[in-house]
Order: structure tokens, then C-alpha cells, then sequence
């Protein structure tokens, strides 16, 4: 029996993830905001991209390389940021940032990881990405630019669509704090789940390392929803972003653009690509499905475009790059995929989604990925 036989989709990496993580931990990872409808949304109008078939063309072994922001990749998908990675599975950041050095596919660290730039500089591959959360105080920005940089962190990545803290409720029922205190109700959740605890107790609780030396030392537990990153966050407007381009020598994008209207500015602010993104639905309830949104932006721009948001495997890769994607980024499934099998469920899911792009490929007649067909709306 292979890995694939017992769990040929993300969704069976899903089902696993869930009972091998403290229920706490489940609801961080897998919930949006509101009545999640967001979330349910994406989904939705990805499954309303049709591709339509082609037949006749021969056998062949379709290429998955693409190129983007000048560097070719041999994979068209990468691992977005997820705050406090090391929540989700001890040492998630060291683990993904190794497999996709390994992979030679990008890898975000969040600036409200559990492991700092520092922690991770041995183990980045040449596309290590760094997403920042906006300091307001300008010299702790210029400091965590001048870390992010010096530990092998080549593009930044500014998200723009968190400019306060969404409620979340699933994860503010579950009881989790950060740094995360384990109450009695905890408590029980963990001993329920022992290769979690083992992990843990292993290598100690994960608390966001890069930003310790911004924070004060506090014995106050704050909601999971307004944790120490908020304490020293802003709400970014056009003005940051210039001061960001100035700032950082490098490739520049910004994250969480859904509206079409704000893509030529960006790029007369000399934004290198733009993520189109939705926070996956953990922060506004009734935003449009990032593939609606992608469309729209792709018609006003001729800058790259990266996505996420609702990617369930290789056909929905391929739905994004039909809607205009340059680029796409996965966050919760690399966690399913690491809470249920450890480091090896990385390299399985690598494999689950090149071997899906190559089948869907095979039914489309496409070759490469500029040769696939137009999208069309299914009823």
C-alpha cells in the first residue's frame, strides 16, 4: 500500500490532519471568518471554471516549468505565509523551507511565524520570500528589512489586506491565546493527541521568535486574534508602499489585492507582482472569490500575478493560470499535508499536485501551461 492509495487528495491529507492535532490547533488552521460563506465562496467559483477538453494529440509528458519575476521554476505553485506555522507541527517553518529549497519552489516566512529569519537562514533555497505584517515604528521596519535580507530572504512580500483584526470566531471558541497557554480544556486536547504532544514537548511551545526582540516581555495572554504582531502593526496606505520600494533592493509584491482599479497604481509605485488573495476568507466575510477578482485584475494589468485562496489541488492551478495566474500559492494544504504524515507529507503533496497538473494537462492537450485553453463558465 502507497501513500497515494491511502491519500491520493489534499482532502485525505485533510481528514488526517484533523485527528492528529489538538482540536485548538485544527481551528486556527482550518477556519475563516464570519459564517465562513468567504471561504465556502471560493470554492464555489473555482468549481464554475470549465476548461474544455482537447483530443488527438498524441502522447506526451506535459511541462510544469514557468517563469516568474525573471526566474524559471520548474513547478507553477509555491507555499504562501501562515502565521505561527510551528503551531500546526513542530518545526513546520524548518520543514517547508527545506522541502522547497529542495523543490526550488518559494516558501514565505510570515513575520508572525514561530521561527525567526535567523532560525531559517540555513535552510533556504534561493527563492525565500519574506512576508511582512507593516511595523509602524520605522526603525523596527528598517531593522526586520535589514534581518530578512541578511538571513537569505531575496523577495519581500507586503500583505495589505489586514489593516485590523478580523474576529474569527471558530478560533476565538477554541480557546487558543498567544503565546498559547494550556488551560485544562487544552490540556485534554493535547493528551489526546500524542505524536503533536511528543513533537511539543520535544522542541517547547512555539511563540513568534521574530518579532521578540520588537515586543515587551509580557505575562499577559492576549486573544489569538489580536496577538503581539498587532501591538506593533499599522494599517499600511500608499504612502508605506512607496517607502517599502525604496527600501527594499529586491523583487516587491504586495498581497491581498482583489480590486482591479488599484493594480496600475501599484505598479506606478514600482510593485513587481501583485497576490491576488483573499486571505483564504479569514479576514472579511463578504469578499469576492479570489478567482472572480483575478479575472478583473488580469484585464488591467500586465503585471504577474500570483494567487491563492481555495486551492484544492492540480485542476484548480490550472483554472487560476486560464484566469490570468502567473503564479499560485498554497498555505493551509502544505499544514494539512505536514500535520498528517510529518516532513514525508510534504514531498507527497508536492506529488499529488504534479501528478494531478499532468492528468488534467493530458485531458486538456496542453503541453506547457501557456498552451491551455481559454476558461469558460460552467452552469
Amino acid at each position: 500500500m502507497t501513500l497515494h492509495s491511502t491519500y491520493p487528495a489534499i482532502s485525505d491529507l485533510r481528514d488526517r490532519a484533523r485527528k492528529r492535532v489538538p482540536a485548538f490547533v485544527w481551528e486556527y488552521l482550518d477556519s475563516a471568518t464570519g459564517t465562513e460563506a468567504t471561504k465556502a465562496r471560493n470554492r464555489q467559483q473555482l468549481d464554475r471554471i470549465g476548461l474544455m477538453p482537447s483530443i488527438l494529440h498524441g502522447a506526451f509528458t506535459p511541462t510544469l516549468a514557468t517563469d516568474l519575476l525573471g526566474v524559471a521554476l520548474p513547478l507553477p505553485f509555491g507555499i504562501a505565509p501562515v502565521g505561527m506555522s510551528g503551531l500546526m507541527w513542530p518545526d513546520a517553518e524548518g520543514h517547508l523551507a527545506r522541502a522547497a529549497a529542495r523543490a526550488g519552489i518559494p516558501y514565505t516566512l510570515s513575520t508572525v511565524a514561530s521561527q525567526s529569519p535567523e532560525d531559517l537562514a540555513p535552510h533556504l533555497g534561493p527563492q525565500a520570500w519574506f512576508q511582512m505584517y507593516p511595523p509602524r515604528d520605522e526603525d523596527i521596519r528598517t531593522d526586520m528589512l535589514a534581518r530578512a535580507k541578511a538571513a537569505g530572504f531575496r523577495t519581500l512580500v507586503l500583505t495589505v489586506d489586514v489593516p485590523v483584526a478580523s474576529r474569527r470566531e471558530r478560533q476565538t471558541r477554541s480557546g487558543l491565546t498567544q503565546p498559547p497557554r494550556l488551560t485544562p480544556r487544552l490540556l485534554a486536547q493535547v493528551a489526546a493527541r500524542p505524536a503533536w504532544a511528543l513533537g511539543m514537548a520535544r522542541r517547547g511551545l512555539p511563540r513568534m521568535r521574530g518579532l521578540e526582540k520588537y515586543t515587551p516581555k509580557t505575562t499577559t495572554a492576549l486573544a489569538s486574534t489580536q496577538h503581539a504582531g498587532y501591538l506593533l502593526r499599522t494599517s499600511p496606505d500608499w504612502d508605506y508602499v512607496s517607502w517599502l520600494r525604496d527600501a527594499w533592493e529586491g523583487p516587491f509584491i504586495v498581497k491581498g489585492v482583489l480590486r482591479a482599479e488599484d493594480a496600475e497604481p501599484l505598479k506606478n509605485r514600482g510593485v513587481d507582482a501583485l497576490w491576488v488573495s483573499n486571505h483564504a476568507g479569514r479576514q472579511f466575510d463578504a469578499a469576492p472569490a479570489t478567482i472572480d477578482a483575478l479575472c478583473d485584475i488580469r484585464a488591467a494589468t500586465d503585471l504577474p500575478l500570483i494567487f491563492d485562496s481555495g486551492i484544492e489541488g492540480g485542476l484548480d492551478i490550472l483554472r487560476a493560470f486560464a484566469c490570468g495566474a502567473n503564479f499560485v500559492m498554497l498555505g493551509r494544504a502544505f499544514h494539512y499535508a505536514l500535520a498528517a504524515l510529518g516532513p514525508p507529507g510534504i514531498a507527497h503533496l508536492l506529488d499529488i499536485l504534479k501528478k494531478d497538473l499532468e492528468a488534467n494537462m493530458g485531458q486538456l492537450g496542453a503541453r506547457t501551461l501557456a498552451e491551455l485553453p481559454p476558461p469558460f463558465s460552467l452552469p
